[in-house]
């Protein structure tokens, strides 16, 4: 977000868009443009929308600001307020208060109102877009290095993303957490991931990959049903775990064409070459590639609602490992 002169200040801000956490960032990035911190502890009000009042709301805009040139009012999760005080809104922006600004922070903001046809002549819409898996990993880097200091490669933010989901907020804090975890040092791993994040899941589908690879199908399910017994988040993050791990040996399979084993091991940071190695071979690449494409029709199936994580693996472990 481009910084507001004095002159470009506007009395009216939305901030659109489905994912909170962004939006959330996005306020803070924008109350941080309109007041000082010293400013903010007199001259700002923050809100829920489904709380307060719209004659709160405009009295505390017509306030004059103590010490500042502007008070700003912010008004999050803003789309039932708007609807219910639509009319009230009209005229506010045919005559907003002088020195206030009011952010209000929406899901959504149809473009064929007369609230939306009239902010640009008071306003500013600022719409925030969901991230993208790719922009996701863009994303965690570079907090990583501008709030801690830390390099976080593509390989171990592509990991970070499918352990921990694809929540920015949450990517957030395991990425805090893991700049404590890895105190003084300048990078965070893989390694230092798969530890504290990922740990039980990272190893836990590995084992029942080596079974489900072995044609054990009732040593593959006991494991299966471990890992969900031991860790409750595992109906969210299985899926990842499992993805990440015949990313991994799709890759593997690949290289071991031009590579030796000990080569593409120390490429992929593989720890455990031998049961690595061992499951590849039991494998084809058209196999492998299948077992992506099912983990994906899987992810998909839970998102939506139509199963859930362990019914969906059990059934992918049954059908391979009959194969």
């Amino acid at each position: 977000m481009p910084i507001i002169g004095k002159k470009q200040t506007r009395p009216i801000y939305v901030i659109a868009g489905k994912n909170e956490f962004l939006v959330a960032e996005e306020v803070t990035a924008l109350v941080n443009q309109l007041l000082t911190p010293e400013q903010m502890q007199m001259c700002l009000w923050k809100a829920e929308a489904d709380k307060v009042s719209a004659a709160e709301v405009f009295d505390d805009l017509r306030t004059l600001p103590f010490l500042a040139e502007r008070r700003v009012v912010v008004l999050s999760g803003a789309d039932d307020f708007v609807s219910s005080n639509r009319e009230l809104l009209e005229k506010y922006f045919e005559s907003p208060a002088a020195s206030g600004v009011l952010i209000l922070s929406v899901s959504k903001w149809p473009s064929n109102t007369r609230l939306a046809k009239a902010l640009p002549k008071v306003g500013q819409l600022i719409e925030v877009g969901e991230l993208k898996s790719r922009e996701l990993v863009s994303y965690i880097t570079d907090y990583a290095k501008q709030q801690h200091s830390k390099n976080l490669s593509y390989n171990a933010g592509q990991m970070l993303v499918e352990f921990a989901g694809n929540e920015p907020g949450v990517l957030r804090c395991e990425v805090d957490k893991l700049a404590a975890y890895t105190a003084s040092a300048k990078a965070i791993t893989e390694k230092d991931i798969s530890e504290l994040v990922g740990r039980n899941r990272v190893f836990g589908a590995f084992e029942v990959i080596d079974s489900m690879t072995a044609g054990d199908t009732g040593r593959a399910l006991e494991k299966l049903r471990m890992m969900f017994g031991a860790d409750k988040t595992a109906e969210y993050t299985v899926v990842g775990a499992f993805a990440w791990h015949f990313r991994r040996m799709f890759t593997a399979y690949t290289m071991l064409k031009d590579s030796r084993p000990d080569e593409v091991a120390r490429k992929l940071r593989v720890w455990n070459q031998k049961q690595f190695f061992d499951v590849i071979r039991k494998m084809t690449l058209k196999r492998i590639g299948d077992c992506l494409r099912q983990l994906a029709e899987i992810d998909y199936q839970i998102k939506t609602g139509r199963a859930t994580a362990q019914t969906a693996i059990e059934s992918m472990i049954v059908e391979l490992a009959g194969k």
